[in-house]
C-alpha cells in the first residue's frame, strides 16, 4: 500500500483535494503534530507559522516512505512511528493537532480523538479533513454500510461510513467551524465523497 498510495490519490489531489489541504493547514501553528501522515501529501502545505513540524505515523513502510520524501524536502521535521490511540507527548504540549483522511482507518477513532485532547494545549487546535458518512442522503449511506468491508479490507480498515463529526463532537473539543462538502467528482467513487473540513478547539 505504502508503494502504491502516491499513485493512487494523485488524481484526486491535482482535482482538488491538494487544495482543500493548502487552507486547511494555513491555520496551523507552532507546536504541531500530524496523526497518520502517510507519505508526507501535507507536506508542502505546512505554513511558516509552525515551529515545530512532528509527523506520527504507525505503518513502518509507510514511515519509510515518508521520511525519504521527508529528506527531500527543505522542511525540517520529526517522523515518530506511533499510532494515533497512543501519542508519545505529554499533557497539553502540543498546539496545533492535523489529521486529514485518517480517523476513517482508526482502529479506535473515540480513542484518536481523546489522545488528541489530551496532548492538546488549552486554546490549542485540532485540525481535520476526513470523508464521512453521507448523513443527508439515506440512500448513498446505506452503499456506504453495504461496501465498508470491502473497503476496510482494501484501503488498509478505511470505513467510509463513519460518523465521524459526531465523535468529535462528542468530545471535550470545541467545534469552531466546519463544512460539509464532496471529494472531487470526477476521480472518486460516490460512496467516498462526502467529507467534513473544519477546525475545533480544546
Amino acid at each position: 500500500m505504502a508503494a502504491l498510495y502516491d499513485p493512487a490519490v494523485r488524481r484526486v489531489e491535482e482535482a482538488g483535494l491538494a487544495e482543500r489541504r493548502r487552507v486547511l493547514l494555513a491555520d496551523a501553528s507552532g507546536r504541531t503534530v500530524e496523526i497518520g501522515a502517510g507519505t508526507g501529501l501535507n507536506l508542502e502545505h505546512y505554513p511558516a507559522a509552525v515551529t515545530e513540524l512532528i509527523l506520527t505515523e504507525p505503518d513502518r513502510s509507510m514511515a519509510k516512505k515518508l521520511r525519504k520524501k521527508l529528506g527531500r524536502s527543505r522542511r525540517d521535521a520529526q517522523v515518530v512511528e506511533a499510532a494515533g490511540e497512543r501519542l508519545p507527548f505529554q499533557d497539553g504540549s502540543v498546539d496545533t493537532v492535523v489529521a486529514t483522511l485518517v480517523l476513517c482507518t482508526a482502529p479506535d477513532p473515540q480513542a484518536v480523538v481523546g489522545e488528541i485532547v489530551r496532548v492538546l494545549k488549552p486554546g490549542g487546535r485540532f485540525l481535520f479533513l476526513e470523508h464521512v458518512r453521507a448523513e443527508d442522503d439515506p440512500r448513498l449511506a446505506r452503499r456506504q454500510d453495504r461496501l465498508a468491508p470491502i473497503t476496510n479490507y482494501i484501503f488498509c480498515g478505511c470505513h467510509p461510513n463513519r460518523r465521524t463529526l459526531a465523535t468529535i463532537e462528542s468530545s471535550p473539543l470545541v467545534i469552531e467551524n466546519v463544512e460539509r462538502g464532496e471529494l472531487p467528482k470526477n476521480v472518486t467513487p460516490a460512496f467516498q465523497r462526502p467529507m467534513i473540513v473544519g477546525a475545533a478547539r480544546r
